[in-house]
């Protein structure tokens, strides 16, 4: 097979979005938003959301832990201990309000189980919450937007933007892909199990976020490393073949990773995890350069595979 990576026959797909897609997205925002609207003509009661600042003492002395400034909570949603919630009933938005209770005598916290404390409260607001109506309402206040209709428009070209960047990054996956496959390579074995337990350092740090191992993830899924590492190695190959491509690219093109696109590609690294520059520096070390070049590499070769691709009907 002859290797070709310029003037790659693709089709960019497209997507209409439809009435009823823009509409499920509406519902969809409506159900993840609450109105709150401000009370000042009658005293708390349940089911209200006050905003309040609170400070907890037990034996006279303030405690850790039980200190909160501008704090939500939902009169009878059980959220705070028993009794806390009942003795914010009735009152007004100013109100200072001191709070006695009992800590349950399975506290989580031991030094507090079972104790009798008190929390001074000052409330600074009282505010219903109710769902929206899909009306002009919902519309300025969600929406930012002057009327539904106006939303509505929004929302759709919301939608098709992202149907068409999808598709963009769709249709460079597969010219890259198609251009690996007519080179002739043999990926090294050891590159390929090198790529595979990058993946499993990927997703076990993903795990890590959550509290949990691989072989947590194992467990969960009836699954074992060794089936793991196996299902990762198609993956893995592709990935091998699709830096080779990279390199091969870069080569015949004389494509390189300039200072400045380093520089900027350190900035964005640095703007996306919300770092200084000073703070990047401790993990700056031989590896991380090397990918970060491959990534330059990578979006230049991409680039002109895409430029040069030709786009059927």
């Amino acid at each position: 097979m002859e290797f070709k990576y310029r003037g790659l026959r693709a089709r960019l797909e497209h997507v209409d979005v439809t009435d009823e897609e823009v509409t499920r997205q509406l519902v969809r925002l409506q159900q993840q938003s609450q109105r709150r609207t401000p009370v000042f003509d009658r005293p708390s009661q349940n089911g209200d959301e006050l905003v309040l600042d609170y400070a907890g003492f037990a034996d006279g002395q303030q405690f850790a832990g039980g200190t909160a400034e501008k704090q939500t909570l939902v009169l009878g949603s059980g959220t705070f201990i028993p009794g806390f919630e009942e003795q914010l009933v009735g009152k007004d938005p100013g109100d200072d309000v001191t709070v006695h209770v009992t800590f349950p005598a399975q506290y989580h916290t031991p030094e507090l189980a079972g104790k009798d404390a008190e929390f001074r409260c000052h409330i600074h607001e009282i505010r219903t919450v109710a769902p929206y109506a899909l009306d002009d309402t919902f519309a300025k206040e969600v929406g930012e937007c002057e009327t539904m209709d106006e939303m509505r428009q929004k929302m759709r070209t919301s939608l098709e933007d992202y149907y068409a960047e999808r598709a963009e990054m769709e249709l460079r996956e597969r010219l890259l892909h198609q251009a690996a496959a007519s080179m002739d390579f043999t990926p090294d074995p050891a590159e390929i199990s090198k790529a595979v337990e990058e993946q499993l350092d990927t997703m076990s740090a993903q795990l890590a976020q959550k509290n949990l191992t691989l072989e947590d993830y194992c467990k969960f899924t009836n699954s074992t490393l060794d089936q793991m590492r196996e299902d990762a190695r198609p993956g893995a190959e592709q990935a091998v073949r699709i830096k080779a491509l990279v390199r091969k690219v870069a080569q015949l093109e004389d494509l390189h990773a300039a200072e400045e696109d380093v520089a900027q590609a350190l900035s964005e690294i640095c703007r996306a995890n919300h770092m200084t520059m000073e703070e990047l520096q401790p993990y700056y070390d031989d590896a991380f350069a090397a990918a970060v070049e491959y990534s330059i590499l990578l979006a230049k070769v991409t680039k002109l595979i895409r430029t040069s691709a030709v786009l059927e009907d």
